[in-house]
C-alpha cells in the first residue's frame, strides 16, 4: 500500500477550550487543553483578546494553586499565563487582577525543576511590563528574597532577579541600598554567564547606577576596574542586543560619574556603535536611535563628535534608502536624533540644511503614525532656529509651510502642538516672505486653536500669531487681529495661564509696533486692549509679563498724542494732584525690579513719552509727582549699561521739556 501523511486534527474552538478548564475533567484531559491554549495564545494577539473575554485567565492561575494539580499540569499553566503576559497589556492586567505573582512566586520553591522554570520564565516576562508591581527595595524582607534569587544556581531564577531589579530600582535610597547589599557584584558575575544572563544583568545594572554618582563611582572601582572593562568588551560582543544593552549601561554610568569619561574615545566608540545598530533588524535597531539620543542630548560637546563621525549622514542615509519600509518606531528615533542634532550649533543646522534634511522629511509629516509626526516636526522645529537660513526664507515654502498648516487640524494633540512649536519658529521669517503662511489659511486655523481649551495648544497658537505678527506690515497685521478678533485677545491677556497671558501681551505690543495703529482695534466703548493690559499690569503678573505689558505700553507711547494720553491715563492714578506726591504708579516697582529687561521696557516707556520734540511738559510734571523722577535719578549708575543710558536718555528730555 502507497504511504500516506498524517492529517493534524483540526484546531478545537477557544470556547470550547475554555469551557474545558471549568468542567471538572481529569488532570490528562487538562493537560492537553492548556496546552493547545498556549500554542493557539503564543504570538496571537487576536486569540489572546478572545480568551481574555471567555475569563480563561482567572481559571488558569487558579491551577497554580491547587494542592491536587499535577506538576505536568503547573508547567502548562505557568507557560500559558507567561504567554498572556507577552506584548499585551490587556493580557497582564488579566493575569496580575487573578492573582498570578504570589502564586507563581511560591512555585519558585517547588520541588520540581519543571515548574521552577516555568514559573521563573513567566514572572520574568511579567516584569518586563510597566504594570507589574513593583518591589521596595528599601524593606529587608524584599532585599533578602531578591538576594536569594541572585544566589540560585538556577539560570532562569538568575534572569528573574535582576529583571526584577531593572522594573522596580528607581529611588536613589534603592539603588545604594542594593549596592551596599553585594546586588551589584553579584549582577556583575552574571556577565560571564548565558548571553540572556549578561543581557538581563545590563538592564540591572543600569537601573541601579541611573544618575547615581555614588553607585556609578562604587561600580567603576569593583575589581580595580574590571567591572568597567567588562562592559567596555560587551560593547563587541557578538549579539546586537548585548552590545546596545552594554552601550546603555555605560550611557548611565556616564552620565552618573562624567568624570570617569574625560576621554573623548569611549563616547566616540559608543556612537559609532550606536550608528551600526540602526542597521540591525527588530527591537534593537528601533531602540538604538533613542539610545543615541540619550547619548549626545544636549551637550555641544558630544554634537560636534557626532558630525564628525558623519552621524548626519549616515542618519539620512538610513532615510533615504529606508522611510518608506523602516518600522515606525526606528523612523521616530531617526528624526530624534536628527532634532537633536539641529538644537544646538549653527554648523550642525547648516550641515542638515546641507543634507537637504527638510525635504527628506516633508513625506513623514503626512506618516501614518502620530509619533513620526511629532518626532519630523521637532526636526523642522531645530533647523529652523538657524537665522541665517530663515533670513534666506528656506523655510517660508510652500512645500513646507503647507504641510505643517495641515497638521494644525490633526486628531492628536500631540501632533498639533509639535506642528505648531515648528511653525512658531517659521512663522520668525525675518524677510517679508511670510505670504504662505498668510494665504495658506493658517491664520485662521491658528486663530481657532487660540480659543482651544487646552491650554498647551492655546499657548502655542498665540505664541505662533505672535512671531507671524513681527515686523508684519501693517495691513496684514490688521487682517490677524480682524481674524483673531480683539474680544479674544483681551481674554487671552486675562487667561487663567500666565503664560498665555505673557504670549498674548508680546502679540499685542507686536501688533502696536510700528506706524499707522488703528485706533478701532486699540480703544473702543465696549472693550479696549489697552485697557486689559492696564489691568494685568496693576495686579499680580509675573516679571515676564510685566516686561511684555510694558514693551506694548512703549510701542503705544511711540505713535500720536492720544495714544501718549492713553498711556499716561495707564501707568498713572487716574485723579492726579500735581500738587501732591504720589508715589504709588507701578512704574516705580518696575523701575526698582531686579529684572534688567522689566526696568529696561519701563524706561523706553518713559523715553517715548517725554520726546522733546512734543509739548510734554504736562507729562513731565505727572511723573515728577508720581515719584517717577526721584527714581530715575537713583537709578543713574544701574549695573546694566543699557539701563544706564535710557535713563539719563530720560533725564535729559525731561529737563529739556522743562526748559
Amino acid at each position: 500500500m502507497p504511504a500516506t501523511a498524517a492529517v493534524a486534527p483540526p484546531p478545537t474552538a477557544p470556547e470550547q477550550l475554555a469551557a474545558r478548564l471549568s468542567s471538572g475533567d481529569s488532570d490528562e484531559s487538562l493537560l492537553p487543553t492548556l496546552r493547545e491554549i498556549k500554542n493557539q495564545i503564543i504570538g496571537n494577539r487576536t486569540k489572546k483578546l478572545l480568551y481574555l473575554r471567555l475569563r480563561a485567565v482567572p481559571k488558569i492561575v487558579a491551577l497554580l494553586s491547587s494542592s491536587s494539580s499535577p506538576s505536568p499540569v503547573i508547567v502548562q499553566a505557568a507557560a500559558a499565563v507567561g504567554s498572556f503576559a507577552c506584548g499585551v497589556e490587556d493580557g497582564v492586567r488579566a493575569v496580575l487582577d487573578a492573582g498570578a505573582v504570589p502564586h507563581l512566586t511560591v512555585l519558585l520553591s517547588h520541588p520540581d525543576a519543571k515548574v521552577v522554570d516555568s514559573a521563573a520564565r513567566s514572572l520574568r516576562i511579567i516584569f518586563q511590563s510597566k504594570l507589574a508591581p513593583k518591589y521596595d527595595f528599601l524593606l529587608e524582607e524584599n532585599k533578602t528574597f531578591l538576594l536569594s534569587l541572585l544566589n540560585s544556581t538556577n539560570e532562569n531564577i538568575t534572569e528573574l532577579a535582576a529583571s526584577i531589579v531593572a522594573h522596580s530600582c528607581e529611588k536613589p535610597t534603592e539603588q545604594t541600598s542594593l549596592c551596599d547589599a553585594g546586588v551589584v557584584q553579584k549582577l556583575v558575575s552574571l556577565l560571564g554567564g548565558s548571553s540572556n544572563q549578561r543581557d538581563t544583568s545590563l538592564d540591572a545594572i543600569s537601573a541601579i547606577v541611573k544618575n547615581n554618582p555614588e553607585v556609578a563611582t562604587k561600580f567603576v572601582s569593583i575589581s580595580n576596574g574590571k567591572a568597567f572593562n567588562s562592559l567596555m568588551g560587551l560593547m563587541q560582543d557578538r549579539y546586537p542586543r548585548t552590545r546596545l544593552l552594554a552601550c546603555v549601561c555605560l550611557i548611565s554610568i556616564e552620565q552618573a560619574f562624567p568624570v570617569y569619561f574625560q576621554e573623548m574615545q569611549i563616547k566616540t566608540k559608543l556612537i559609532l556603535i550606536l550608528l551600526d545598530l540602526i542597521e540591525e533588524a527588530g527591537r534593537v535597531g528601533d531602540e538604538a536611535p533613542f539610545v543615541l539620543k540619550g547619548l549626545i542630548g544636549e551637550s555641544e560637546e558630544l554634537h560636534r563628535q557626532a558630525l564628525s563621525v558623519t552621524a548626519a549622514e549616515r542618519l539620512c542615509g538610513y532615510l533615504r534608502k529606508g522611510k518608506a519600509v523602516l518600522e515606525a518606531r526606528r523612523l521616530e528615533g531617526i528624526l530624534l536624533v536628527l532634532a537633536e542634532l539641529g538644537l544646538k550649533l549653527e554648523q550642525s543646522r547648516a550641515q542638515l540644511i546641507e543634507l537637504q534634511v527638510p525635504s527628506l522629511i516633508i513625506d513623514l509629516l503626512k506618516h501614518d503614525c502620530a509619533q513620526v509626526r511629532v518626532a519630523a516636526c521637532h526636526v523642522i522645529k531645530n533647523i529652523s532656529r538657524s537665522l541665517k537660513h530663515l533670513c534666506a526664507g528656506r523655510f517660508g515654502s510652500e512645500s513646507i509651510v503647507m504641510p505643517l498648516v495641515q497638521l494644525l487640524c490633526d486628531s492628536s494633540t500631540s501632533v498639533q502642538t509639535a506642528a505648531l512649536d515648528a511653525i512658531c519658529n517659521v512663522a520668525v521669517n525675518l524677510t517679508t516672505k511670510k505670504s504662505v503662511l498668510l494665504q495658506s489659511g493658517g491664520v485662521s486655523i491658528l486663530c481657532q486653536l487660540a480659543r482651544s481649551m487646552h491650554s498647551e495648544v492655546r499657548l502655542k497658537s498665540v505664541r505662533a500669531l505672535r512671531n507671524l505678527m513681527f515686523l508684519l506690515d501693517r495691513k496684514d497685521k490688521d487682517l490677524i487681529l480682524t481674524e483673531l478678533t480683539v474680544s479674544t485677545l483681551t481674554i487671552l491677556i486675562s487667561d487663567p495661564d500666565p503664560l498665555v497671558q505673557e504670549q498674548a501681551l508680546a502679540l499685542a505690543g507686536n501688533f502696536v509696533d510700528g506706524s499707522g495703529v488703528s485706533t478701532k482695534f486699540i480703544f473702543s466703548e465696549d472693550i479696549s486692549i489697552i485697557d486689559a493690559v492696564s489691568r494685568q499690569l496693576k495686579g499680580e503678573c509675573s516679571p515676564g509679563m510685566c516686561i511684555q505689558g510694558m514693551f506694548f505700553l512703549a510701542n503705544m507711547a511711540a505713535e500720536n498724542e492720544s495714544q501718549k494720553d492713553a498711556v499716561m491715563d495707564c501707568i498713572l492714578p487716574t485723579s492726579l494732584d500735581l500738587s501732591i506726591s504720589h508715589p504709588n504708579s507701578f512704574l516705580v516697582t518696575f523701575l526698582q525690579s531686579k529684572e534688567r529687561l522689566l526696568r529696561l521696557s519701563t524706561l523706553w516707556c518713559l523715553i517715548n513719552l517725554v520726546n522733546p520734540d512734543q509739548r510734554n511738559s504736562f507729562r513731565v510734571s505727572a511723573l515728577q509727582g508720581a515719584g517717577i523722577i526721584s527714581q530715575l535719578k537713583t537709578m543713574v549708575n544701574d549695573p546694566c549699561l543699557d539701563c544706564k543710558l535710557r535713563v539719563r536718555m530720560v533725564l535729559e528730555r525731561c529737563l529739556e521739556n522743562r526748559e
